[in-house]
């Protein structure tokens, strides 16, 4: 058996945690069992999700080719199972960090590759002097529009013994499915140790948001994520979150913003027009190292 060293850098968005693995030259190639080891909590470093950082000429990625001459870098994302994603909110916070840290971008607004189109990151300082980044994660819009402004919701989830709740589905690049909690049942009482079900259910999964509102902007949020499991954080599902709860209220203008608490913090969300959407808030680099798989 070939043992591989690998260089790694270990980060998180609002606790929503990741192994990232420089590729500079693109000759890296992973098996899924290789990243789930990885993830791994007690086995390996431990992390939602695993991320080569890969100039996107170089990744080996067809579709992500057109997007090199704006977006030098790819971030090649992969679920903690070892499944491939079009892309993470969190994640691509942690990676433009990432980038920023070891001089591979520079700029204050810089782009990123990814399998969901190119995101745009906007570099700012907040109040205590720490970065944060501000990220276009682009278009969004419902994944059944005719069915959602008909009934109100298009889909059906149940958590726990309780009756389904009505859902909405979002298409952020990523699924997602949006629920609000009815009178009478705790974001915090919910077991997310396992997936709740959604009825239809989706061809490729999604990601199930729990929202419970706590004023005009303002919710509070927990979220279980294909091919994870629940997560400290969901950048896209707060997004997805706050949409949902926008388009509930029948909100249509843009530009206002929106506070969604998770477990691991907190983090913004701003609609943008032509059916855009921003998630802003932290990224912290924790550890880095060398693996051996």
């Amino acid at each position: 058996m070939t043992t591989r060293a690998l260089r790694f850098t270990k980060g998180h968005g609002t606790e929503n945690d990741f192994v990232l693995l420089p590729d500079p030259d693109g000759s890296i190639s992973l098996a899924p069992s290789e990243v789930a080891r990885l993830a791994d909590r007690r086995a390996g470093l431990g992390g939602d999700g695993v991320i080569r950082v890969v100039p996107t000429a170089l990744a080996g990625v067809p579709e992500v080719l057109d997007q090199a001459a704006e977006a030098h870098w790819f971030m090649d994302y992969r679920n903690a199972d070892g499944s491939l994603a079009q892309m993470c909110g969190n994640g691509t916070r942690v990676f433009a960090a990432y980038l920023r840290r070891e001089g591979l971008e520079r700029a204050g607004e810089f782009a990123i590759a990814t399998r969901a189109g190119t995101k745009r990151v906007r570099v700012s300082t907040g109040p205590d002097g720490e970065e944060l980044y501000a990220v276009d994660l682009g278009p969004w819009r419902l994944a059944e529009p005719d069915v959602a402004a008909r009934d109100g919701s298009d889909a059906l989830v149940k958590v726990d013994d309780h009756e389904a709740v009505p859902a909405l589905s979002l298409d952020l690049g990523n699924p997602h499915t949006v629920v609000v909690l009815p009178d009478g049942r705790e974001l915090d009482d919910l077991d997310l140790t396992r997936a709740p079900h959604v009825q239809p259910a989706p061809l490729e999964g999604t990601n199930v948001e729990f929202v419970s509102p706590l004023g005009d902007g303002h919710l509070r949020m927990r979220v279980h994520e294909r091919g994870v499991g629940e997560t400290r954080s969901c950048g896209t599902g707060a997004a997805a979150a706050a949409l949902a709860v926008r388009w509930w209220a029948g909100v249509r203008e843009t530009g206002d913003v929106w506070r969604v608490d998770v477990p691991g913090g907190t983090v913004h969300v701003r609609p943008l027009p032509e059916g855009r959407v921003e998630l802003s808030g932290p990224a912290a680099l924790v550890a880095d190292g060398v693996v051996r798989l």
